[in-house]
C-alpha cells in the first residue's frame, strides 16, 4: 500500500454481458454467449486503485443474496476494504449489456433500484464521518441519488477533501448537476458531456469551456479511440491512446482510466502525467475480457505508460 487512502461511494453490483458471435442483426435472435462478474463504476475503479497499491474502501448498498456474496468475494480478491450497507430482503443491483462481436456496446439495462436506499442520512453515521475524515480522496459515481451525491460532496468540502466522480451514463450524469462546483474531477465520455451541457462540440478542445460553463472546474472527457482531454486549474491537456493489436472488451475502460488518473493525482503528479496514466490503465483493461484486468498492477501500469504518446499541452 502507498499509505494514500481512497474512499469510494457508489455502484458495486453484478455485471452480465452477452457477446454476439457474428454480425449483429437488430430485431432478431443472435447467437452468442453470456458472462457474469462483479462490476459497477465505483467498484471497478476501487478494485483498480487497490491493485495499484492504494488503501481503498468501498461503500455501497447490497442485497442479502448470492450476487452480493460474489461482490464481497471480488472485493477481497482485489484487496478492497469492503464497507457495504446490506439489505437482507433485497436483491443486489445488476447491469446487463449486449456487446457486438468486436466488443462495442449495443444496448444495456441497469436494474439499480437498491441504490435509492442510500440516503444522505447514511452519511451522518459515525463510521461514515470517520471514513471521509481519514481519506485523502473521495470518489463517487452517479449511481447514487442526487441528494446523496450533494450531501457527500458537501461533507467532503467541510473536510477539505478532493472529490472525483464517474458519470456512469448520459441518463445518470444529471444527478451530479447540483454538485459540479464541488468536484475536483468528473470523468465522462462525450455522450455524457453532451447530456450535462446540453451542447455538442465538433471540436473536442471546446469541451473544457463548455463544461466550465455549467460549473465544473476539472474533468476528463474520453472519446473512444480518439484523444482524451483533461482540464483542471486553467490547464488543458490531451493524450492519444496507443494503437491496440486487439480489442477484447470495452467494459470498465472508463473506470480504469479514472483509476489510473487518480492514482497519479494522489501521488502529486501533474495533469499531463495523470492523463497518460489513465489512458495507459484503460489500455490494460480493454485487452482483458474482464471489467477489471487481473494484470493491473503498478508495474504493469508503468510499462503501459511507456506506450502512451506524450501529452499535448493546450493551455
Amino acid at each position: 500500500m502507498t499509505g494514500r487512502q481512497v474512499s469510494i461511494f457508489g455502484g458495486a453490483h453484478i455485471d452480465r454481458r452477452a457477446r454476439i458471435f457474428g454480425t449483429t442483426v437488430p430485431g432478431s435472435s443472435n447467437p452468442g454467449s453470456w458472462f457474469e462478474e462483479a462490476g459497477g463504476g465505483g467498484f471497478n475503479a476501487a478494485r483498480n486503485l487497490a491493485r495499484l497499491g492504494l488503501d481503498v474502501r468501498m461503500i455501497s448498498p447490497r442485497g442479502g443474496d448470492a450476487a452480493g456474496e460474489t461482490v464481497a468475494l471480488a472485493a477481497i480478491e482485489a484487496g478492497v476494504i469492503d464497507c457495504p450497507f446490506i439489505f437482507l430482503d433485497r436483491k443486489t443491483p445488476s447491469y446487463t449489456a449486449i456487446l457486438e462481436n468486436d466488443g462495442n456496446l449495443v444496448i444495456a439495462l441497469a436494474d439499480m433500484e437498491l441504490y435509492r436506499l442510500f440516503s444522505p442520512r447514511r452519511l451522518q453515521q459515525r463510521a461514515m464521518r470517520e471514513i471521509i475524515s481519514a481519506s485523502d480522496l473521495i470518489v463517487t459515481d452517479a449511481n447514487l441519488p442526487e441528494e446523496t451525491l450533494a450531501a457527500l460532496v458537501s461533507r467532503a468540502a467541510d473536510e477539505s477533501k478532493p472529490v472525483a466522480a464517474i458519470a456512469i451514463s448520459p441518463a445518470k450524469v444529471g444527478r451530479l448537476v447540483k454538485s459540479l462546483s464541488g468536484l475536483t474531477f468528473l470523468f465522462m465520455n462525450e455522450a455524457e458531456a453532451r447530456a450535462l451541457t446540453g451542447r455538442d462540440s465538433a471540436d473536442a478542445v471546446e469541451w473544457p469551456a463548455l463544461l466550465q460553463g455549467v460549473g465544473l472546474s476539472g474533468g476528463v472527457i474520453t472519446r473512444g479511440g480518439q484523444p482524451a482531454i483533461a482540464f483542471h486549474n486553467g490547464k488543458i491537456v490531451t493524450v492519444a491512446p496507443p494503437q491496440l493489436d486487439a480489442l477484447s472488451d470495452v467494459t470498465g475502460a472508463g473506470d480504469s482510466l479514472a483509476a489510473g488518473f487518480l492514482a497519479a493525482f494522489v501521488a502529486g503528479e501533474p495533469l499531463d502525467l495523470c492523463l497518460r496514466s489513465g489512458v495507459a490503465a484503460a489500455g490494460i483493461t480493454v485487452r482483458s475480457p474482464l471489467a477489471v484486468s487481473e494484470k493491473m498492477s503498478r508495474a504493469a501500469l508503468e510499462e503501459a505508460i511507456r506506450l502512451v504518446p506524450p501529452a499535448e499541452i493546450l493551455s
